[in-house]
């Protein structure tokens, strides 16, 4: 694990929590309870705050950062999935960023939630809860009950928890 003190800022990364051999933690980053950091993940919080939330997950080789003094939170059991961008943007409870996707400063992805993947959350953007937003700039499309998206946020997030686990306790140097 790579963590790395910044200006008196250190991370702090609960002994449950599963953060990759390679994932790279800079400065005020905070890893709650059960929540996993990726192969490649960069948090870089040198001027600014993030948190990650208790069973939220952020997939290999995506990015966060932010603008001086910003909040990045990934909320409890969100997703933050495969090479994202997440500049200075939230994420509720149980939503989910989709691979390649983009949020920027001051953006909120709803409780529940799904940005589609390649999609772009332009700044200071609001997508209100239990809904699929897509496109650049994402917009809201429809609601996300009884669709294939709300499987995946519903299905992601005990998943990663299980697959972290097995990383915890299976990941040996070949």
């Amino acid at each position: 694990m790579n963590l790395f003190d910044f200006e008196g800022k250190r991370p702090t990364v609960h002994p449950e929590a599963f953060i990759a051999p390679t994932a790279t933690l800079i400065g005020d980053v905070t890893v709650e309870k059960g929540a996993s950091v990726w192969y490649g993940a960069v948090l870089r919080a040198d001027i600014c705050t993030i948190v990650i939330r208790e069973g939220a997950n952020v997939q290999d080789n995506s990015v966060l950062h932010g603008a001086p003094d910003a909040v990045i939170e990934v909320g409890p059991g969100a997703t933050v999935a495969h090479s994202c961008i997440l500049h200075g943007g939230v994420l509720e409870e149980k939503a989910l960023l989709g691979n390649g996707s983009t949020m920027l400063d001051g953006t909120r992805l709803g409780a529940g939630s799904m940005v589609a993947a390649g999609s772009l959350v332009s700044p200071e953007t609001q997508i209100p809860p239990g809904v699929l937003a897509a496109g650049t700039p994402a917009q809201v499309k429809k609601p996300i009950e009884g669709t294939m998206a709300q499987f995946w946020v519903d299905a992601n997030p005990p998943y990663y928890a299980e697959l972290a686990q097995r990383h915890r306790t299976g990941l040996k140097p070949a």
